[in-house]
């Protein structure tokens, strides 16, 4: 899907501003025919930039990921997305309907049977049941006893809860409160899932796993969601792509590998220079053409585009052979040779075109 596919965006952000204080409207426009940083503008203005002409689409069934460090704008943008804070400028548009053209009503609706949000602070009730904490958003919303607790039950379930629904917060560790967390905003069955870094207070263990569960419990349930975080690991790990941001500016979006090999500037180029690219790198992206190989073809290993360089390497030295075939729907597609493979394991941009 490119980006200008719109039937499967699920929500379009389009060129969004925050700019908190009186003046927000003058900061603006100095920041766009002056180009005002953060700090000029705090100074001249007195005015503080969250999110500066954000635009981002994510797509039905699709794990989008904002990363940034503290100050960078990624949480005031997600609260930009469900109209918890409204936008100094631009539009946001869920499942086609402008969220500031909603009045109060409408709003409340959308939130309740559309959007669900993760906060890093679960905020659970401490004299209700994890039943009951998970049921409580459709209790708001006037459901009945019954079918509100066999929603939660169910949504608890899913999150591996089962055998703690009549337990208290109290009795729970902080990744099984998270749990609870995710099983509330499931609980409605919304289609949207705005997290915002639910798992950055937890052990390194625990949030690992919670990384890989959130993934695969949220493609196994068909949703899409907006995933905050401040770390890149973690947005590699769980994210299919991913907008960086610095001083409320999106200063690039892809997916990791994209990233990783292309980065748009000396920041992002940091960020990344740590990341290992074993399992991010695709033989699609070090292959050299066919015809750039003037060895044998007949005998070479074979993998698809879409091994990693992890897969790749083992190929090489189970097989001792200097190259690797790389074949789509039985046609060749192209070569991965020693060099190449090297290059991608140092996340060299140029690696096909050596």
């Amino acid at each position: 899907m490119t980006q200008t596919d719109t039937s499967d965006v699920l929500i379009d952000c389009q060129s969004v501003w925050k700019v908190f204080g009186d003046r927000s409207r003058e900061a603006i426009g100095a920041i766009t025919q002056r180009g005002l940083g953060k700090q000029e503008v705090l100074r001249e203005f007195g005015c503080v930039v969250g999110v500066s002409d954000a635009s981002i689409q994510v797509r039905r069934g699709e794990i989008f990921c904002i990363m940034g460090l503290s100050g960078s704008g990624k949480s005031t943008l997600i609260r930009l997305l469900n109209r918890l804070i409204e936008p100094s400028l631009g539009q946001v548009k869920v499942k086609g309907r402008d969220v500031a053209a909603m009045d109060a009503a409408t709003l409340r609706e959308t939130r309740a049977r559309h959007i669900g949000m993760v906060f890093q602070s679960v905020a659970l009730l401490p004299q209700r049941t994890v039943l009951e904490n998970a049921a409580f958003g459709l209790e708001v919303q006037g459901v009945s006893r019954d079918e509100r607790n066999r929603a939660a039950s169910a949504a608890l379930d899913k999150v591996g809860l089962s055998d703690w629904k009549a337990r208290y917060p109290s009795e729970l560790s902080g990744g099984m409160q998270q749990r609870v967390g995710l099983a509330r905003a499931l609980t409605s069955d919304p289609e949207i899932i705005l997290m915002d870094e639910p798992f950055s207070a937890l052990d390194p263990l625990i949030r690992r796993q919670l990384q890989d569960e959130f993934r695969q419990l949220t493609k196994d349930l068909g949703k899409s969601a907006v995933f905050i975080t401040h770390d890149l690991d973690e947005a590699i790990r769980i994210g299919d792509r991913i907008a960086i941001m610095k001083d409320g500016v999106i200063i690039q979006t892809g997916t990791a590998e994209e990233i990783v090999m292309n980065p748009a500037d000396q920041y992002v180029a940091d960020f990344v220079a740590g990341i290992s690219r074993l399992h991010l790198i695709k033989a699609h992206s070090v292959m050299i053409s066919a015809g750039q190989w003037q060895g044998a073809v007949d005998g070479l290993p074979r993998c698809s585009p879409e091994a990693d360089i992890d897969a790749l390497i083992g190929q090489i030295t189970e097989t001792g052979s200097d190259a690797i075939a790389v074949e789509e729907d039985g046609k060749l597609v192209g070569i991965v040779t020693i060099r190449n493979l090297l290059l991608g394991v140092r996340g060299d941009a140029d690696a096909s075109a050596h």
